[in-house]
């Protein structure tokens, strides 16, 4: 080889050594769908995942953040078929937007079988936790760790509710369940199904009477300034939220990377539950502090409102599976 071969070898193999490691550390981005932006505590959730992955991976993997639905136009009830697709890459999702899809996630939307948060940790860590993450996957999404939304409260802008019979006729916006209207019409209510902008507007002009949502949301979403001047600590249903990922996707990560992504979720999900768990009395003393009367039941008030929705798990169960439900109501007994 002459000596102008040799210089020419020479620097091709120094580009080589240079751009190599470059290489190896190109970025990986991906989408992470949620509902509500980091604002709320479930946004937080999703801020903390994607945090962590990319610190952890040294800036290979990135997650890039989607609030408010953005990537199914708003309709969060689309949100787990758009990610089985492949349209959404991962999310920070809630068990009743995926529910249309995954029966079993009802399970959580039962009427009054999780009285404290003793009882959704005993689900969620259980036997009964592990059935739902195994129904998941089944469905095309990986499941990686549990979050929290919180327990959905009830309010209205007409008066005081603390007895079934105050129910009775209410026109209540409800999320997009058929589990949901078969509550509150078992209740005596007017159920209407519709989206969050909608919903505003028609609490505004009192063409609907009240809403539920966690604490966190009412006081973040100023919820009080749309007439619910009322609000029930009626705990009848809490919604864990699931950190997920599209199973192709998975696939194509390495098992290092895998493990990764799994013990950021796990971790900044326990990160959120105690997060927002602590939260929730300086909550609910900015919202009382607003003008909100705040009712809270008694032990008696409370197992009225569970005598008048027996009859909603009579239909339900069925469908969301009596071993799993056994497995669930098992747990929170023995929490």
């Amino acid at each position: 080889m002459n000596s102008k071969n040799l210089l020419t070898a020479l620097a091709a193999s120094s580009l080589l050594l240079i751009s190599a490691p470059t290489f190896a550390q190109e970025t990986r981005e991906f989408s992470v769908s949620t509902v509500l932006s980091d604002a709320f505590p479930w946004g937080q959730a999703a801020v903390k995942w994607a945090e962590l992955v990319e610190e952890r991976s040294e800036g290979r993997m990135k997650l890039t953040i989607y609030p408010n639905a953005q990537l199914v136009s708003g309709d969060q009830t689309r949100e787990f078929s758009a990610m089985r697709s492949g349209i959404i890459d991962m999310a920070v999702a809630s068990t009743i937007n995926w529910s249309p899809q995954v029966p079993e996630l009802n399970l959580f939307s039962l009427p009054f079988l999780m009285p404290d948060e003793a009882a959704i940790d005993a689900i969620t860590q259980g036997e009964a936790g592990q059935a739902i993450f195994e129904a998941i996957e089944k469905r095309g999404v990986i499941p990686l760790a549990w979050g929290e939304n919180g327990f959905r409260e009830l309010s209205n802008s007409r008066g005081a509710i603390s007895q079934p019979a105050d129910l009775k006729g209410l026109k209540v916006r409800v999320v997009g369940s058929p589990l949901f209207l078969d509550t509150f019409n078992t209740l005596g209510a007017n159920p209407t199904q519709m989206s969050w902008a909608d919903a505003q507007p028609a609490l505004t002009t009192g063409a609907v009477d009240g809403q539920e949502n966690p604490l966190s949301v009412f006081d973040v979403a100023r919820i009080d300034q749309v007439g619910q001047k009322h609000l029930t600590l009626w705990r009848y249903m809490a919604d864990p939220l699931v950190f997920g990922v599209n199973q192709r996707v998975w696939n194509s990560l390495s098992t290092e990377d895998q493990t990764l992504l799994k013990e950021a979720a796990i971790e900044a999900g326990a990160w959120e539950i105690a997060k927002s768990r602590a939260e929730l009395v300086e909550t609910l003393e900015r919202i009382k502090e607003r003008g909100v009367e705040v009712t809270e039941l008694t032990p008696e008030q409370h197992a009225a409102f569970v005598d008048a929705t027996e009859s909603v798990y009579e239909k339900w169960v069925p469908r969301i599976g009596q071993d799993l439900f056994n497995k669930a109501k098992a747990a929170v007994d023995a929490r």
